[in-house]
């Protein structure tokens, strides 16, 4: 979990994106391509698969904060509503896209629904798990693969210098104050073009 969490997340979301297009339980529905994601937002998505891109964000956040509602996840996917000349306002995200997400995920056997300590939430599955476990896997031991040896291996650190003679004299040359710090102590600055 730990190599889940620590990997670059951009990739790893797109990795599962992929991953989940081979998914037949987890396909967009015919609405997606007209709605935006929140009332926050002024466009709906560009992209054609973002219904796939928010399914394997909602899976990781699911992986972090599970065991986790949709009214959570609306406020996580929330953003800035800008209002002309009133000040902006907080608003939270589309539920309904996240509740279609999650069914859907739930249906593939991805997450499930517990109640933990009076915590009631959806809950990635060891399936879910293993998913993203084996992309970020595959994503690191790509990343280690690209790395030269060199990138590797930490450099060693420089032995200290003990300080001679001539770094004595430097030091005593430093300490002569020059024309210009002598006139700015005096306090007449000169001006400099």
């Amino acid at each position: 979990m730990k190599r889940i969490l620590n990997a670059h997340k951009q990739k790893l979301i797109g990795k599962t994106a992929e991953e989940l297009k081979k998914v037949d339980e987890i396909a967009p529905p015919t609405w997606s391509v007209y709605v935006k994601t929140g009332t926050h937002k002024e466009r709906a998505p560009t992209t054609d698969d973002w219904w796939y891109y928010r399914s394997a964000s909602l899976l990781l956040k699911t992986l972090k904060l599970g065991p986790i509602g949709i009214t959570k996840l609306r406020t996580k996917y929330g953003g800035r509503k800008r209002r002309g000349h009133k000040p902006a306002e907080f608003r939270r995200a589309s539920g309904n896209i996240l509740r279609k997400a999650m069914q859907q995920l739930e249906k593939a056997g991805l997450v499930k629904q517990v109640e933990i300590k009076g915590h009631k939430g959806r809950v990635i599955t060891p399936k879910g798990l293993s998913l993203l476990n084996s992309i970020s896997k595959s994503n690191f031991n790509i990343e280690l693969s690209s790395m030269t040896l060199a990138e590797k291996k930490p450099e060693a650190k420089p032995a200290k210098k003990e300080k001679g003679p001539d770094e004595a004299e430097k030091k005593q040359s430093d300490a002569v104050p020059n024309d210009k710090e002598q006139k700015k102590s005096d306090g007449k600055e000169a001006k400099v073009n």
